[in-house]
């Protein structure tokens, strides 16, 4: 197997904002499997309040050496090697493995879905992502978003319940919203919380920063809404760590190093009866269609990452009915736009 990568920057249509800041692009590193005529895909986007570089994870994945007659179905051996070359990084170790998911399935002839056995009937809608900005730019964008069955927010300053109400004159849908860990008053949350119950709000992610588990366990004890972790949930041990202190998790290939741990961390959320959010960062349909594979394990999808940028390399799962559906082609689904 040859291993490629790239660096590659993501443009963004519109600049996004959240509680952190702003920005109107993301670097992120594409990866590519050649073996046997086949090219498996793989992608992993870096936004900066992660704190890995572009940088960092192109020389983590230089390392990685398999040796000639490594079997490329035994994904296992490989990922647990390729982590052993490249230390404790998992964005790496997301692009290596959707890459190598990628080519399993088309060395197979099977959609990654097929293979573990799921069922896209399940998949839940997934939301389209709304920014910080003024009331007037919400209600403008929430009102284009036809094709959306559920509008999430980005809340987190002052204007939050201005910009609630702002979205509620544009449309009835459900909305969700992620304070992206912008609240600091538990009392003020709860509060606030209570009026987003009755305006059809379906949960609130992060409220406060990741460290104040207290604070987050005193809000999920009272909370007429699930709270569900976001910042705070990268791997396996999060997960179990949450029980108690939120409602649900939201788990992201690029945080948890890729859709190997992804499913284990989904099932395991399950087991812990703790209610799941798939989501994603301002990424490619490479990404993005991968993790659409696993959304059958979730409750809630927010995968519209691709559907944010203006320069997407990859032509993969669609909007369909308001949920994000791979292909059914072999793999993740996808291909380079060049060869589309």
């Amino acid at each position: 197997m040859r291993l490629a990568i790239r660096p590659f920057t993501i443009e963004l249509k519109e600049p996004f904002a959240l509680a952190s800041g702003s920005r109107t692009t993301t670097p992120a590193v594409l990866a590519e499997l050649h073996h046997a005529g086949l090219v498996g895909y793989g992608e992993v986007a870096l936004p900066p309040y992660l704190g890995w570089t572009q940088a960092a994870v192109c020389r983590a994945l230089e390392r990685v050496a398999w040796p000639d007659d490594a079997n490329p179905l035994n994904l296992d051996a490989l990922l647990e090697a390729a982590a052993g070359a490249m230390g404790d990084l998992p964005p790496a170790l997301a692009a290596l493995d959707i890459a190598l998911h990628d080519l399993f399935g088309k060395i197979i002839g099977q959609p990654l879905y097929a293979l573990w056995g799921l069922d896209l009937a399940r998949r839940p809608p997934t939301s389209l992502t709304v920014s910080l900005g003024a009331p007037e730019t919400i209600r403008r964008k929430v009102a284009q978003a036809t094709e959306y069955e559920v509008i999430k927010l980005k809340l987190g300053g002052p204007t939050d319940r201005a910009l609630v109400a702002a979205a509620r004159e544009a449309t009835d849908r459900p909305l969700s919203v992620d304070a992206n860990q912008g609240w600091r008053d538990r009392e003020a949350a709860l509060d606030f919380i209570g009026w987003l119950a009755e305006r059809n709000v379906l949960f609130v992610e992060q409220p406060f920063p990741a460290s104040r588990a207290d604070d987050h366990a005193w809000l999920t004890e009272r909370s007429p809404l699930p709270i569900i972790g976001d910042e705070a949930i990268r791997g396996l041990a999060d997960i179990v760590a949450a029980r108690g202190v939120y409602h649900g998790v939201n788990v992201k290939l690029a945080k948890c190093g890729g859709l190997r741990v992804a499913y284990r961390m989904l099932i395991t959320a399950r087991a812990l009866g703790l209610k799941v959010l798939l989501g994603c960062m301002t990424e490619t349909s490479c990404a993005v269609s991968a993790a659409a594979h696993l959304s059958p394990l979730a409750d809630w999808a927010d995968l519209d990452g691709a559907a944010l940028i203006a320069n997407d390399p990859f032509a993969g799962a669609r909007l369909i009915a308001g949920r994000l559906t791979p292909q059914p082609a072999p793999g993740i689904g996808v291909q380079p736009k060049a060869l589309v």
